[in-house]
Formats: structure tokens, sequence, C-alpha cells
């Protein structure tokens, strides 16, 4: 190996091992960040297979249709079914083998929210979630051709997901209005009461379902708003996620002063329900 090889190697190690804050980084920055993350990669790369099994081998058209409208249709429905009753359930922590699992799958972003590596999911979570509600009625509609184009629809979509929450705890705030927007839920979701704004990029099943809020409405802070009512009192009942915390438990993001600003500056957003 030569030592320029040797040089690429040592730096490509530095960046896999090194943390990344969101509150820290510019726009430009996320975007290299982003598509150098090995999750994202992997999304892509599996995307592009599950692209070429179904040129390989496609479904019809309008099953191959169907099986794509059902992965974008269903996604969002899934997410919110997932992040209010499981993500903000208070049962798996009081499970001791999956109190680790909520403390890596949300637990720990709620604590600190723009820490790259637990914003976004772990595969062994993500990859066969995102098979179940794509993959499997892409089969049950046009067989391996409808399961292979509505896998590639759901990880391309987890990328669109995984940038958009990126983008709403990067210290940015954005010029296109929508985005704006859905970034002013989000940060009230994590500020101010993580009992409502459940959507990420989509909030229309929230508002059905009634968590949809804007701030006014809700004039008190949840108490519980970072630690997920993982209190102290409850941690000496069940203490395993304390335990995976290292004895800690945490009641605050890191660098508070510096999300206050951010969420104040998104806050000047005009409301439009």
């Amino acid at each position: 190996m030569n030592t320029t090889d040797a040089k690429t190697l040592k730096t490509a190690s530095r960046f896999w091992k090194k943390s990344h804050y969101l509150g820290r980084m510019t726009l430009k920055e996320l975007v290299v960040v982003y598509f150098q993350y090995y999750t994202i990669l992997t999304y892509l790369t599996l995307a592009a297979v599950m692209i070429g099994l179904y040129i390989w081998k496609p479904a019809p058209l309008l099953p191959t249709i169907a099986s794509i409208a059902v992965a974008i249709l269903g996604f969002p429905l899934v997410w919110y079914v997932t992040h209010r009753w499981i993500m903000h359930g208070h049962w798996m922590f009081k499970v001791p083998f999956l109190s680790g699992l909520w403390k890596r799958i949300h637990y720990d972003h709620h604590l600190d929210p723009d820490h790259l590596e637990v914003l976004f999911g772990a595969l062994y979570t993500t990859l066969p979630s995102v098979a179940l509600i794509t993959a499997l009625p892409g089969y049950l509609i046009g067989g391996f051709g409808g399961a292979c184009i509505g896998y590639a629809v759901g990880l391309l979509s987890t990328c669109f997901y995984e940038f958009c929450h990126c983008i709403q705890h990067l210290g940015y705030k954005p010029k296109n209005k929508r985005l704006a927007l859905m970034k002013k839920r989000h940060l009230e979701h994590h500020f101010h009461d993580e009992d409502g704004n459940f959507g990420i990029t989509n909030f229309f099943w929230d508002k059905l379902l009634g968590t949809y809020y804007v701030r006014r409405e809700r004039p008190n802070k949840s108490p519980t708003v970072f630690n997920l009512g993982y209190t102290p009192e409850i941690a000496k009942k069940y203490p395993w996620v304390a335990e995976h915390s290292g004895g800690e438990v945490l009641c605050s993001p890191k660098e508070k002063d510096r999300y206050k600003s951010s969420f104040e500056e998104v806050d000047k957003i005009q409301d439009i329900r």
C-alpha cells in the first residue's frame, strides 16, 4: 500500500470515529456528512440493488404503481404509530431486554437532539421495519417485482425523511416556508411538549388524531420533554436505562443555551395551521 492510500484510509477511519453535531454545522457541511454516513450509504446502495432486481424481474404496470403508492402513503402513518406508541410509550424502559433499544432509538435523541449518530435510526431496526411496511405489501400486490420496487421506495423515503430530520436540528433557518414550518413543529416536540407533533415531514396523522399543536395552545412546558418520562424516580423502579447510561439519569440536553437560541429563531416563523 502506498503512502497516499494509507493516508486516505487513516482519514476515513477518523471520519467514522468522529461524532457530528448538527448545531455546529452549516447546510453544506451537513450535505457532505450526510452522503458519507454509513446508514445513508446503506439505504442508497440497497435501494439501487432493489431497483436493479425490479428491472431484472419487473411487476406489471398497475401492481408497480400500487406498490409505490402504498409505500409512499403508508410511510407517514407507520412513522406516526411507531413514534407515538413505541418511541414515546412508557413501556419499553420497563422491560430489561428492551431498555437498551429504547435508549438507543429515542431517549438519547431527546437528551441530545442534534447528535447525528443517534438522530439516524439504527440499521438493525430500520431495515426490517421498512421492509415490513413496504416490501411485504409490495409482494402481496405485485410479487417479487412489487416487493423490490416497494422496498426501494421505502428506503428512498427513509433517506428523504432522515435529511429533513437533520435540517430540523441544524443551526439553520430554512428558506422554504413549508420546511421551516416542519422544523418549527418538530422543535416544539423537542423543546416544549413531547406529547404531540409526532410527524417529521407530514403532520396529517397528528391533525387527524388530535396530537397536532402550536406552542401557544400549550402554554405550560412539559417537565419531561427531554427525558421522555424516565425521571430519577422512575429510574429507581426501572433502573436498566440508567445502567446503560453509566448510572446517570439525565434530564436536559447538552449545550442548552445553543438549543434555546436556535429554537427562538425558528419560533419567529408565522404559524399556518
